[in-house]
């Protein structure tokens, strides 16, 4: 019997190279699959903690409004000079930023039931002391708000025909910054904006 002649030629093998080929992309993948994951934790870390200091920050921007309607309640021709111990500056420059130093000159420090440091300045928008109906004087006012709630006629006014009609006293503006430093390097800086009837 007579056996026919063996090829002992080389095999061509595709399976290796494209096994390879599917590893490095599966590689690759899972590289950007880990580092997508990594930065989708760390930017909702970053958001809960800015988050976080942003109301710590709140309690600044309310002990200062405390103060400020506290003190215009009582009299409100005391908000005509500065307060330096309670964080009021009578004046606002404009050519300040909460950058600046001079913007923080007669701020205050709070402490939050948390035990966040916070601090926080009081300006009220006019560019002197003084009343804000004194020559030279400019201030951010705006007239009175004369919302009528559901009645025909605004609040305070008289339905009798022959009623005198004053103008309203206008409104002065007062800006509340409040800002923390966080343990992190952040910081967070909000501010308020308050009318108060002159």
């Amino acid at each position: 019997m007579t056996h026919p002649p063996t090829r002992t030629g080389s095999q061509d093998g595709v399976a290796l190279p494209v096994m390879l080929i599917m590893i490095l992309v599966m590689l690759v993948t899972s590289i950007y699959l880990l580092r997508t994951s990594n930065s989708a934790t760390l930017a909702a870390s970053n958001l809960a903690y800015d988050a976080t200091l942003s109301r710590a920050v709140d309690f600044g921007l309310h002990t200062g409004f405390q103060w400020l309607s506290d003190t215009a309640s009582a009299s409100k021709a005391s908000l005509n000079a500065d307060d330096a111990a309670n964080g009021y500056s009578a004046i606002m420059d404009t050519t300040w930023t909460p950058n600046d130093d001079k913007f923080w000159e007669k701020s205050i420090v709070v402490e939050d039931p948390d035990g966040n440091r916070i601090r926080y300045v009081i300006h009220r928008m006019c560019n002197d002391p003084g009343s804000f109906s004194s020559a030279n004087q400019r201030c951010l006012l705006t007239s009175a708000n004369t919302v009528k709630i559901g009645n025909r006629m605004a609040i305070g006014e008289s339905l009798a025909s022959d009623a005198p009609a004053y103008a309203s006293s206008p409104q002065i503006h007062y800006v509340i910054t409040a800002r923390i430093d966080g343990a992190r390097g952040g910081n967070v800086i909000n501010q308020m904006a308050v009318l108060i009837g002159a």
